[in-house]
């Protein structure tokens, strides 16, 4: 057993893990704060929605559109700039959540307005029926309503971040993903890769199965 994991540091290993947790739990909080918002609005001003406008719902639809369709490894490379700019280096941990969270928070948006539109309309008719005012229509009724439609969108989110932070060691940004590139690829160790993909195995399982149990427990059904 030793003679097979004879290159695997664990302390490395630990940290490594450490990592990619921050960088995933940083970055879930940001993209949900932005994802939830840009969503909602999506859905709001869609076609037959009580905020509908074509063109601030098409231009909001277009900017997410494009964001979604640029490959993350390349959003990693061109935000760079931004990056350092944000929060004054492009490495570790810190360098990797700007990009991470402009990848995911188009996608959770997008999940996000799929949710909203799985809600009865009746729900939303029969909040105004009784007087209640738009922000109370969505507050009291859309979004309690849609929750676990949106805690599974979150779970998947995450699911996509974790392959995100893996794709984030491309640049230098930590984690299992930067120790599976630096020493199971490019140094041939292919017990550092194994473990390294096991971990995150593991981790994708974990965060599967912990979404599943809040959905069932937060659903009407």
């Amino acid at each position: 057993m030793n003679s097979a994991l004879s290159n695997i540091d664990w302390s490395e290993i630990g940290q490594a893990t450490i990592d990619t947790l921050s960088m995933l739990g940083g970055s879930m909080v940001l993209t949900v704060i932005l994802g939830l918002p840009l969503g909602v609005i999506l859905f709001l001003t869609g076609p037959g929605q009580m905020l509908r406008n074509r063109l601030a719902n098409g231009v909001l639809s277009l900017v997410i559109n494009i964001l979604r369709s640029v490959p993350f490894v390349i959003l990693l490379i061109v935000m760079i700039p931004l990056t350092v700019a944000l929060v004054g280096t492009s490495l570790g941990v810190a360098g990797a959540i700007p990009p991470l969270v402009v990848g995911a928070a188009p996608f959770f948006a997008r999940l996000v307005e799929t949710a909203l539109r799985e809600v009865d309309k009746g729900v939303i008719e029969a909040s105004f029926a009784m007087g209640a005012k738009r922000r109370q229509v969505v507050l009291g009724a859309l979004l309690p309503e849609a929750m676990p439609g949106l805690i599974a969108a979150a779970t998947v989110t995450a699911i996509a971040l974790v392959s995100y932070t893996a794709m984030a060691g491309v640049v230098g940004a930590g984690g299992l993903g930067d120790l599976a590139i630096r020493f199971g690829y490019q140094r041939f160790q292919t017990d550092v890769m194994v473990v390294t993909v096991v971990l995150l195995l593991v981790l994708v399982q974990a965060l599967q199965m912990v979404g599943d149990a809040v959905v069932r427990r937060v659903s009407h059904r």
